[in-house]
């Protein structure tokens, strides 16, 4: 009994000490457009419960971006919906904050059927430069809060048995998330990647694959998903995004599991259908390049970004339990645009029989 102790604190420990590190070693708070939550598995959420459970959780999710070495944070191109443009160069990212408070309702409708609702609220802080190197250069402010896109997912499970399950899930992401902001200042949209929400339906795909290498001790567990938008009124698509996670949980103590899981996230760039300008050195306004309006890439949009995260959860009584997860970037490209570093999410579940 002792040996075996022994054994689970000294798996726990390098869990811990990762998670303080990674926590401590980046508290100024950074951010860019485009990156809004954390994205990891917790089985509480993507998970299917029983019939009549309710799962309830409430979660927060601090996300830091910042400037990647070797980058400038000038980004190539930007979305000005208010006059149907992309304007190049000019624009340089200094510094956005997102905090994102979420309620997540999990419904067992049968026991192979779950409905998932997922409600988002967003508090966000963004600065940065435009006209880049022009006499009128200036800074803009934006901030803002309010609920982001909500998602209604439905999920079965076509794989049920005591060791493994593999579920798959299709829904809406619907376009209750502000999206027509302006700055704080001037009357101009603020760019569509800083707007709380996307501004169009978009449908959502997703699957949920666990597996007790040793039950109710260690168990594999994947996700990923797929996000789809369609183009809003203001000429902008959202480019599609992937996301794949995978990882095991230990469960070290009755009270206590430990989880260790790599996250993926993909997102191809955007599309606006704008016109074309470029600001110029001497001063006064952009200079229209191209006056047709058409389809166009928006270039400082997309990332690629591949994450280590650490975490643990602490079971309670009255079926709730704690989570707290870190997640420390290993790989990531956001051409040019500021990128996710440190980051964290932790959150409270509750379970309720509802029938």
């Amino acid at each position: 009994m002792i040996i075996r102790m022994c054994q689970r604190w000294i798996l726990f420990i390098p869990f811990m000490i990762l998670s303080l590190v990674s926590l401590f070693s980046g508290i100024p708070a950074e951010a860019s457009c485009g990156t809004t939550s954390c994205f990891l598995s917790i089985d509480s959420i993507q998970g299917l419960p029983q019939k009549g459970i309710l799962n309830v959780n409430v979660t927060y999710n601090y996300v830091k971006l910042g400037q990647i070495d070797g980058t400038s944070g000038r980004v190539p191109g930007t979305a000005n919906t208010t006059d149907r443009v992309l304007v190049i160069d000019g624009h340089r990212e200094i510094r956005t904050i997102n905090q994102v408070y979420a309620l997540d309702l999990n419904l067992g409708v049968t026991d192979r059927f779950a409905v998932q609702f997922t409600l988002p609220y967003i508090v966000r802080l963004h600065r940065h430069t435009i006209r880049e190197g022009n006499p009128n250069q200036t800074e803009a402010k934006f901030t803002d809060n309010g609920i982001g896109d909500i998602r209604l997912i439905g999920k079965y499970n076509i794989f049920p048995s005591l060791l493994h399950s593999f579920a798959l899930g299709i829904g809406v992401e619907l376009p209750t998330g502000k999206y027509n902001q302006p700055i704080n200042t001037p009357a101009n949209r603020q760019p569509p990647g800083v707007q709380l929400g996307r501004g169009e339906v978009g449908v959502i795909g997703t699957f949920y694959q666990t597996y007790a290498i040793l039950p109710n001790t260690l168990t594999q567990f994947s996700s990923g998903s797929y996000r789809h938008t369609f183009r809003n009124d203001n000429g902008y698509q959202f480019g599609d995004e992937y996301i794949l996670n995978t990882g095991i949980n230990y469960q070290s103590f009755d009270w206590l599991a430990l989880n260790l899981q790599f996250n993926w996230r993909y997102a191809v760039h955007d599309n606006f259908n704008s016109s074309l300008s470029q600001f110029t050195p001497g001063g006064g306004g952009p200079m229209r390049i191209d006056p047709e309006i058409k389809n166009r890439r928006v270039p400082n949009s997309g990332l690629s970004i591949l994450m280590l995260t650490p975490g643990f959860s602490v079971n309670l009584p009255a079926s709730t339990s704690v989570y707290f997860n870190v997640q420390i970037p290993i790989l990531r490209d956001f051409n040019n645009n500021l990128g996710q570093n440190t980051s964290f999410i932790a959150g409270i579940s509750h379970a309720f029989s509802v029938f």
